[in-house]
């Protein structure tokens, strides 16, 4: 869940949303890390689109009639079993998929129709660190959270051998 749910509509006709940067630095952990991300939405969004591309997304449907048609078709192409997935709904109409997927999860903000069937509930809301802290979840699991933060403390290694170096 990268957004609150919230849509600002301008005078104009175009909308706009919020997008929390540290669900983005998770999912680009999660694409170095080797794990795929998609976005699956009903609505048609300019601004989900654009945000894919920022963060290297190419897995994206949107305006879809059906989302567990378009899971079915996705993890058909992608040659996945359900179990092999993970996915994050906040309301009714993600259901389908939550019953399908391997790890069904919502964010704190879901509704209670979703967080009752779901495997496991954020801490945080949609749109406020909920994708980042799924993500973080699974990478701790798939012990590929350590080497990551490891990445970055020699990157700041490396740095300070720079200066002192000078």
């Amino acid at each position: 869940m990268l957004t609150d749910g919230r849509i600002l509509l301008h005078a104009d006709g175009t909308e706009s949303k919020q997008f929390d940067i540290k669900d983005g630095t998770g999912i680009v952990l999660a694409q170095r890390a080797g794990l795929t991300v998609g976005f699956l939405s009903a609505r048609m969004s300019a601004a989900t689109h654009q945000r894919a591309t920022q963060l290297g997304v190419t897995l994206l449907h949107q305006g879809v009639p059906s989302k567990i048609e378009t899971y079915g078709q996705i993890v058909d192409e992608l040659l996945l079993d359900d179990e092999q997935v993970a996915y994050m709904g906040d309301d009714i109409v993600d259901l389908a998929v939550l019953a399908r997927v391997g790890l069904a999860t919502a964010p704190a903000d879901a509704s209670p129709d979703v967080r009752s069937r779901v495997h496991w509930v954020s801490q945080a809301g949609g749109g406020r660190g909920a994708a980042r802290e799924l993500i973080e979840l699974i990478l701790r699991a798939q012990d590929k959270w350590a080497p990551l933060v490891a990445e970055y403390e020699a990157q700041g290694d490396e740095r300070q051998r720079h200066t002192i170096k000078k």
